[in-house]
């Protein structure tokens, strides 16, 4: 019997490991996933500075059209003075320490610049324009936490710590088999009985994308010795993606030969489409991700299971595209009792976000997918979508695609 959509995910996700850490260098940690929570060894800001170009000043001595006697300048990176005396100001810079006794910073704009005399033009409070000492990350905070994704932003906090390598979650080795006799590599001659091996190139491509390392292993034949050479090479790997060979016809032998080389298969077949002969085994910590071999099934398939399994595993917590909802330009149908994922073309306008089919949506249509941005998750038990209704939706490939028109 069929396995439901939500319960082959939770599934998968139950059988996969987070991979060994490495150290790397800190700009090559970009897009990994954190190994192991980070307390601030430092507190940010590190001393108490200014915010904005101006004068320091005591607070206490401020009041509008008041004349302050301008004691010495600070710059960025400077020391600072000794204390100011009653009726002072210091000219400081931005980021520069605020010298002792002063509690405030007026902004230039707010004076008229004077450089031995200093008019302000306006009231004074304390604390105004001062970024205080650990204001930002108290020493010894919790900062990161295992398994963040790290973006420029945290690399930023990183190399203000002063790290220079980071340990990060290793990247997976992901071999990648096509089957078929059907098949032939890039490059070589097509007649009218021969397929061009695309799903390699798709799915090695949606590996490195979301920071994984492919292996193409190249093509399998419909036949037991090579499927033998090719899959137990494959199970080398820290996990196995083969496309075709998993429906019930005569040559298709993925499952069997699997299951000759003692991997435990999990579940075959889910209610969804495209995508439905989908199954999953594995054999001891490596998974195996057998996926139907009609292109758009293999690329949808690949994003809904093989994706958040993979991001798991190189130590990704969130590894499930959020769902948002959107609102459908013209109604929909499906036949009840799987989950349609539906390819679209989202765009956003005067009245919020909408989204179109991106075309046939039969399996065999790629353009489909070069069209669409978006996958809709039509749910099993529906049947009839109005237009105007809204369902639920995860983007594809970079969200700014989301505002094209």
């Amino acid at each position: 019997m069929p396995t439901s959509f939500e319960d082959a995910r939770s599934l998968i996700l139950d059988h996969i490991e987070p991979l060994p850490s490495e150290t790397v260098p800190l700009l090559e940690s970009l897009g990994r996933a954190l190994a192991a929570p980070l307390d601030a060894p430092l507190e940010l800001p590190r001393f108490d500075n200014s915010a904005m170009d101006g004068y320091a000043v005591r607070s206490e001595d401020c009041r509008p059209g008041v004349r302050l006697t301008v004691c010495g300048t600070i710059p960025a990176g400077g020391r600072p003075e000794p204390a100011v005396p009653v009726g002072g100001a210091v000219k400081i810079m931005t980021g520069a320490p605020t010298p002792p006794g002063c509690d405030a910073i007026v902004p230039f704009e707010e004076t008229d610049s004077g450089e031995e005399l200093v008019t302000l033009y306006g009231p004074v409070n304390k604390g105004d324009h001062i970024r205080y000492r650990g204001e930002d990350i108290a020493l010894g905070s919790r900062v990161l936490a295992a398994g963040a994704t790290l973006r420029p932003p945290e690399i930023s906090l990183l190399a203000s710590f002063g790290c220079q390598s980071v340990e990060v979650v290793r990247r997976a080795k992901v071999a990648i088999l096509s089957t078929g006799d059907e098949l032939v590599e890039v490059g070589e001659p097509l007649d009218e009985r021969t397929v061009v091996n695309s799903n390699s190139w798709s799915l090695a491509a949606s590996v490195k994308e979301l920071g994984g390392e492919p292996v193409m292993l190249g093509i399998a034949r419909d036949n037991r010795d090579s499927l033998l050479e090719k899959l137990s090479e494959g199970l080398q790997y820290d996990a196995l993606i083969t496309s075709a060979g998993v429906s019930a016809g005569d040559r298709d032998l993925v499952r069997e030969v699997l299951d000759e080389l003692g991997v435990k298969q999990h579940f075959w077949k889910v209610d969804i489409k495209p995508g439905r002969p989908t199954a999953f085994a594995s054999r001891e910590a490596v998974p195996v991700f057998a996926l139907p071999g009609n292109p758009v099934s293999t690329m949808i398939t690949f994003e809904e299971f093989v994706r958040p399994a993979l991001l798991q595993m190189m130590g990704h917590r969130a590894v499930l595209k959020p769902l948002i909802k959107v609102a459908l330009a013209e109604p929909a149908r499906k036949k009840p009792g799987r989950v349609q994922f539906m390819r679209v073309a989202v765009s956003s306008g005067p009245n919020g976000l909408r989204m179109v089919s991106s075309g046939d949506q039969n399996t065999g249509i790629l353009g489909t997918m070069l069209r669409a941005n978006a996958i809709a998750v039509l749910p099993a038990e529906r049947d009839d979508f109005a237009a105007g209704e809204a369902v639920d939706v995860h983007l594809l490939g970079p969200a700014a695609a989301l505002l094209a028109s």
